[in-house]
C-alpha cells in the first residue's frame, strides 16, 4: 500500500525536525567542549593566543569606532525620547531608572552580540567550513595537534572577549549620555545619578548582564562552528551550512534575550 501524501509529508516534517535536533544537540556538545577549554588557561600557548587574539582584533577592535558610532547615536535618540516622553506624562523621576534598564542592561549586550554576528560569525562559519570540507582539521590531528584546542576554542574565547568588550564600552557611553540628557556638562546631579545607577545595578542585575554576555558570546563563535563541523564535505554545501549557522544563531540570541527577559520582569 502506498503512503498518502499527507503521511509523507508528516514523516518528511518528523525527519526534518529530528535532524534540527540532532544538529542543536551536537553544537552544544560541542559548545560544553570549547568552553571548558577556552576558560582553561592551561590550554593556551603562542599559537592558540595568536588565533584568540585574531579573533579579538577582527571582531571588537577593527569595529570598534563604527560600533560606537552606531551606539551612541541610537543612545542618545532613545535617552532623549524617554526623557522627554516622561517629562510629558509626569513621570521624570523614573526616566533615569527606565534608561539604564533598556540600554546597558538589555539592548546594548544584545547589540553587541548582533554586531558581532554580523562582523564574525559568517566568516567563522565559512573558514570552519572549509577546514572541515578540505580534511584540514582531520590534518592537524595525525600531525598530533588538537584541532579544537588549536583552532575552534580560540574563536570562541575571542568571540566572547570581543562581545564582552564592546557591550562594556557601549554601556559606559549610555551611562555618560543618559547623565549629559538629564543633567547636562555639570556635576551637580552626579550623587543622585550614583544613587539611582547603584539601585539599578545591584549585584543581582551586575550577575545577570555578566552571564548574558557570556552566552551571547559564546552562542556568536559556537553555534556557527557547529553548523560548520556538520556540513556534509561538498564544498558546493558551504553555503548552506553558512546559512543554517546564521539562523540558528539569530534565533538563539533571540532565546537568550526573552529567557533573560522573562526571569528579570516576571
Amino acid at each position: 500500500m502506498r503512503a498518502s501524501p499527507s503521511m509523507r509529508g508528516l514523516g518528511e516534517l518528523s525527519g526534518a525536525l529530528l535532524g534540527e535536533a540532532a544538529g542543536w544537540w551536537r553544537t552544544l556538545r560541542f559548545g560544553a567542549v570549547a568552553l571548558v577549554i577556552a576558560l582553561s588557561p592551561s590550554a593556551y600557548d603562542r599559537e592558540t593566543r595568536a588565533v584568540a587574539a585574531r579573533q579579538i582584533y577582527f571582531s571588537a577592535w577593527q569595529v570598534l569606532a563604527g560600533f560606537m558610532a552606531v551606539a551612541v547615536l541610537l543612545s542618545w535618540v532613545l535617552i532623549g525620547i524617554v526623557v522627554e516622553t516622561s517629562r510629558a506624562y509626569g513621570v521624570a523621576q523614573y526616566a533615569l531608572e527606565l534608561v539604564l534598564r533598556a540600554l546597558p542592561l538589555e539592548l546594548l549586550p544584545l547589540g553587541a552580540a548582533l554586531f558581532v554576528a554580523l562582523r564574525s560569525g559568517a566568516a567563522i562559519n565559512t573558514e570552519v567550513a572549509l577546514f572541515h570540507i578540505r580534511g584540514e582539521l582531520e590534518a592537524l590531528e595525525r600531525a598530533g595537534i588538537d584541532p579544537l584546542r588549536r583552532e575552534l576554542a580560540p574563536r570562541v574565547a575571542g568571540s566572547v572577549v570581543a562581545v564582552a568588550l564592546l557591550t562594556a564600552a557601549s554601556g559606559a557611553a549610555a551611562l555618560a549620555l543618559a547623565y549629559v540628557q538629564l543633567y547636562g556638562l555639570l556635576p551637580w546631579g552626579l550623587a543622585e545619578f550614583t544613587r539611582l545607577a547603584g539601585r539599578v545595578f545591584g549585584p543581582v542585575e551586575l550577575v545577570g548582564l555578566a552571564l548574558k554576555t557570556f552566552l551571547f558570546g559564546a552562542a556568536v563563535a559556537v553555534i556557527p562552528i557547529g553548523a560548520a563541523l556538520a556540513t556534509p564535505r561538498d564544498l558546493r554545501l558551504a553555503p548552506v551550512a553558512v546559512l543554517r549557522g546564521m539562523v540558528r544563531l539569530v534565533l538563539a540570541l533571540a532565546l537568550i534575550e526573552g529567557a533573560f527577559l522573562a526571569v528579570t520582569y516576571a
